[in-house]
């Protein structure tokens, strides 16, 4: 059975002295500072000081904010709420190295409360620091056995970690009854009203670069545990963050039953992104003019890495050297080239899971012996570069790239970022248009190298690619115009989509 569609029905308009809700805040943030005049000591004080840093917060006023929780933790050093909402507006503000510091201390003072340990697991997971974030996790769960953060924070440990049975149970326990969830909204007018949906177990576009909280008011629903008994809220436009087609069945199931009774216009049609996955891409994408996929299979992993291993590849046209890849993970995670037929089944025993894609490799080297990989976003029907990424190793990725190191590799870059056209070439060009039409997704991405002839090479095409930020250094200040317009589209196609004209 689907969840409740509650009625779209139109947000409440904004009076003549401004939206209703955000007065509202304004007024009650100035009761907090008569309050504070009148009580800066006492218990009741520390309270209202609370409720004032949260609602700076909520005002997008985050500096100031920090500077009132700072103030407040001077007086106060041991409070458990006021660390814990520190913590949380750090988290938010980006510094997760202070958000984490902010936790041990609420740990350390506050022994007996799982919510520290979960909230500083959620920020270890964020950094792939898995063993950490299982330890926090699992504290948390034996001070509360029923704490749902905790179970769904461990669920996805375990998944990444590759035990996704152990995973769904405890996925089971943590959203049971609690699939849906609103983030704040700090505008000051009426905003966009999205609802997000992402599977439970990975596998979800990374969104927060775009889903701007000063514009949208953002639901996020997991959709393979939405149960019948909850409502969901009303909603503007539908943006489908589950991407991952070979990992998230049971969520894009789910996601086409919501989408279908919704009434909203969707992003990402969850039909559409079932269609993404390694092995169909392999094949469907093969038809489009100038494009070179890779052969890929899916196969059993104790068959490969045992001692007929190497046959039956061979069986099925595989030569040396090989990729073999776990389904489900990315960044390069769980994914390994295999020279020769001797180190096969040391390869497959080293990775996680019952199955493996076994691909074929396509040699993306240059003249110069270095692989290149470009990534191109499509948004909203258009294509934008994002990067180009540079390496001696054949597992390209751009953040463990030389591109940092290397001002040649990073001119490459800028070219393709400012002329992406003639970089690629009339075949590449033309590729990358047929794979846009042939996926039928308003967001995806492309990484794919190019051959001696000018064709594309096809590494991976689907929803799940990331847009990331370059760091402040001056050296990436080329960059940030891309990834800038890239950002604007996206949040200019939710609002199209969503009926709304762009604030």
């Amino acid at each position: 059975m689907d969840a409740k569609l509650s009625q779209s029905a139109s947000p409440e308009p904004a009076g003549q002295g401004g939206w209703a809700p955000r007065l509202a805040q304004l007024a009650r943030l100035e009761q907090l500072d008569a309050l504070l005049k009148q009580d800066t000591g006492s218990e009741a004080a520390l309270t209202t000081a609370v409720e004032r840093a949260v609602l700076l917060a909520a005002l997008d006023r985050r500096e100031d904010a920090k500077l009132a929780f700072i103030a407040i933790l001077q007086r106060w050093p041991t409070s458990f709420v006021a660390l814990n909402e520190f913590g949380n507006l750090l988290t938010g503000m980006g510094p997760i190295d202070a958000a984490c510091r902010v936790y041990a201390e609420a740990i350390l003072h506050h022994p007996q409360n799982p919510v520290p340990h979960v909230n500083l697991a959620n920020l270890l997971l964020r950094a792939s620091k898995y063993q950490e974030a299982r330890r926090h996790y699992e504290a948390a769960l034996a001070l509360d056995g029923d704490h749902a953060a905790a179970h769904q924070g461990l669920g996805a440990v375990l998944a990444d970690l590759g035990e996704r049975n152990a995973a769904r149970e405890h996925f089971r326990k943590g959203f049971r009854g609690r699939a849906i969830s609103t983030l704040p909204y700090r505008g000051n007018a009426a905003p966009v009203r999205l609802l997000q949906l992402v599977s439970s177990g990975g596998g979800n576009i990374p969104t927060a670069l775009f889903m701007d909280d000063t514009r949208f008011q953002t639901t996020v629903a997991v959709a393979d545990h939405l149960e019948a008994s909850e409502t969901l809220p009303p909603h503007d436009v539908i943006f489908n963050a589950i991407g991952d087609a070979d990992l998230c069945e049971e969520a894009l199931l789910a996601a086409c039953r919501i989408t279908a009774a919704a009434g909203v216009p969707v992003i990402n049609d969850p039909h559409a992104v079932m269609k993404t996955g390694r092995l169909a891409n392999s094949e469907q994408l093969r038809a489009v003019p100038n494009v070179r996929t890779a052969q890929t299979v899916l196969v059993e992993r104790n068959l490969v890495e045992g001692p007929g291993g190497a046959d039956l590849l061979a069986g099925y046209g595989f030569v040396f050297p090989l990729l073999l890849r776990a389904p489900g993970y990315h960044t390069g995670r769980n994914f390994v080239r295999v020279g020769q037929k001797e180190d096969l089944a040391a390869a497959a025993a080293g990775l996680p899971g019952e199955e493996l894609f076994a691909i074929e490799y396509l040699d993306a080297r240059g003249p110069d012996g270095k692989a290149r990989k470009y990534r191109v976003m499509m948004i909203d029907g258009q294509l934008f570069p994002l990067h180009l990424a540079i390496s001696e190793n054949w597992k390209v990725h751009y953040f463990t790239s030389d591109m940092a190191d290397k001002d040649t590799h990073r001119q490459e870059d800028a070219r393709f970022l400012e002329d992406m056209p003639s970089v690629l070439g009339e075949q590449a060009m033309r590729a990358l248009a047929g794979i846009r039409d042939a996926l039928g997704l308003d967001y995806a991405g492309v990484d794919f190298g190019l051959d001696g002839a000018g064709n594309l090479l096809l590494f991976e095409a689907n929803a799940t690619m990331v847009i990331a930020r370059p760091g402040p250094e001056q050296h990436w200040a080329y960059r940030h115009a891309a990834v800038d317009r890239i950002l604007a589209a996206v949040t200019e196609m939710i609002t199209r989509m969503a009926g709304t004209r762009p604030l």
